[in-house]
């Protein structure tokens, strides 16, 4: 069976270079986004500070992340813009790789951390954006294909880490002997910290030392890993040289204006465009809008507010959940769910690349929800069974993996391609992923593990709920512009009757 129609293959082989390098950007993306929960103990040794003072690197990194991300519209106005911001933004993700070995304070660490995470929300916006503005309604399949390289490069940092890691205490202290960590609660902190560092709680029992000889190894990985990404950087820039933006380059016409889509102009971009977050909000471009417009980015960014906030917080707190009571998991074993987790994220993106082909993106959008809700309900129901989670966690990856690619590439059809949609969802995801972390934390430490499924299925049936309201506004919408098209027709039809 073929896997694309011939019109759509067409669409890829003229715009292959472009697509594969969106596609390895998102790589760039993963690959930052995941590395930093394995290593996090090893990097406290290095800057030998508290395990309080080293979590701050993740709020670094996922603030200046939204901020990125609402800005990374900035960079729209043309595609000379749109690939240095990449080419700068993935340079900028090697560099702080490189440099991270000699940040030896946590507030060096913290602004490298930041100069990552805005990187990578730049990333996020440009790759969506280019990848919108070059398919259009055909977006859904290639979106999916972005995606997925996120969860590569989520697999690979951890795997380049692994061997590197401490196994006993990195800080050598007068009396280590006595009182040094063991590998197993080395293992339970690592495992704990890996969602973005939101499980804080209960850390203060471990003690590490502060001061001492550190023996860490961690800085090969992390060389390791710039090195990775540096073919990356190397892909924008063949593609400016290929687009003719570079100095060196051939004065001809760029490449990418022969093949533009009739919807853009001759600079590659759409007569409206996509700004910043704030620059969406410019009275001058929503004066004259309907309602429905308004109501659909709100409604689009509040269901990836809280899918991507689902992803992040159990992605946070699913090893605190499976290592306390009633499951009493085993550290090791339980550190397997985060992996497992992502691992069905990357595949279930994968899958859908041929799912987004064969089915329309409101069709995909409702099976996934659905699942979700089913899924997290038989967690809830089954909660004192161990297999039954990891199984759950399975099928909870497959089903949300879908949701941001195909509310993006649903939510730019509807809108026509010409508004902030891909700008608003992009800083609206990064906004739930931090803050549901925050939220669902602060409810484990007062009710309890339990509480942990409890809330992702409450904002699992408020996501499906606003996605049923957003089909009814998608329908009014539809019908204002056939009535007002309507309109417009009569108007202009010339008066034939006769006197």
């Amino acid at each position: 069976m073929q896997l694309l129609d011939e019109r759509v293959w067409s669409l890829f082989q003229r715009r292959w270079q472009q697509t594969l390098t969106y596609w390895s950007v998102f790589f760039s993306f993963g690959l930052c986004i995941a590395f930093l929960g394995p290593t996090i103990l090893d990097l406290r040794c290095q800057t030998q500070s508290t395990l309080q003072q080293i979590t701050w690197v993740f709020f670094s990194q996922q603030f200046f992340l939204l901020v990125g991300s609402s800005l990374g519209g900035l960079f729209k106005k043309t595609l000379l813009f749109c690939l240095s911001g990449l080419l700068s933004c993935t340079l900028v993700i090697s560099l702080v790789f490189a440099i991270i070995p000699l940040c030896h304070h946590v507030a060096l660490l913290s602004i490298a951390m930041a100069l990552a995470g805005q990187a990578m929300g730049v990333i996020d916006t440009i790759a969506n954006l280019q990848l919108v503005k070059l398919y259009q309604k055909d977006s859904a399949i290639f979106l999916q294909a972005l995606h997925f390289f996120i969860g590569l490069g989520a697999l690979v940092s951890p795997l380049v880490a692994d061997p590197f890691l401490a196994d006993d205490s990195c800080v050598l202290g007068a009396n280590w002997t006595a009182n040094s960590s063991s590998s197993s609660d080395l293992q339970h902190l690592r495992s704990s910290l890996a969602g973005h560092g939101a499980a804080l709680h209960n850390i203060s029992q471990y003690p590490l030392h502060t001061e001492g000889v550190v023996i860490t190894k961690v800085s090969y990985a992390f060389w390791i890993m710039a090195l990775i990404n540096l073919p990356v950087p190397a892909a924008v820039l063949a593609l400016m040289y290929h687009e003719r933006l570079l100095p060196c380059s051939s004065k001809s016409p760029r490449l990418l204006d022969r093949d533009s889509l009739p919807s853009t102009s001759p600079t590659g971009d759409s007569g409206e465009g996509h700004g910043s977050l704030f620059g969406c909000c410019n009275p001058a471009k929503l004066r004259g809008r309907p309602a429905t417009f308004f109501i659909l980015h709100t409604l689009g960014g509040a269901i990836l507010f809280i899918t991507d906030g689902i992803i992040g917080s159990y992605a946070g707190f699913v090893y605190t959940y499976a290592v306390s009571p009633p499951l009493l998991m085993g550290h090791k074993t339980a550190g397997c769910l985060d992996s497992v987790f992502w691992a069905s994220i990357t595949v279930g993106r994968m899958a859908f690349i041929y799912l987004s082909y064969k089915y329309t993106p409101p069709r995909l959008l409702g099976f996934s929800l659905v699942g979700v809700i089913l899924v997290q309900c038989l967690l809830l129901i089954f909660y004192t069974s161990c297999v039954f989670l990891f199984i759950g966690t399975c099928v909870l990856g497959l089903c949300i993996s879908s949701v941001f690619p195909s509310m993006l590439a649903f939510t730019e059809d509807i809108l026509d391609y010409k508004g902030c949609a891909t700008t608003v969802l992009v800083t609206s995801a990064a906004t739930g992923e931090m803050m549901l972390q925050l939220l669902v934390g602060s409810v484990i430490h007062s009710q309890g593990s339990y509480a942990f499924l409890l809330c992702s299925t409450i904002v699992s049936f408020i996501g499906f709920c606003l996605f049923l309201l957003f089909l009814y506004v998608q329908h009014l919408h539809r019908s204002f512009h056939t009535d007002l098209s309507k309109n417009t027709d009569t108007e202009e039809k010339p008066n034939t009757g006769g006197s």
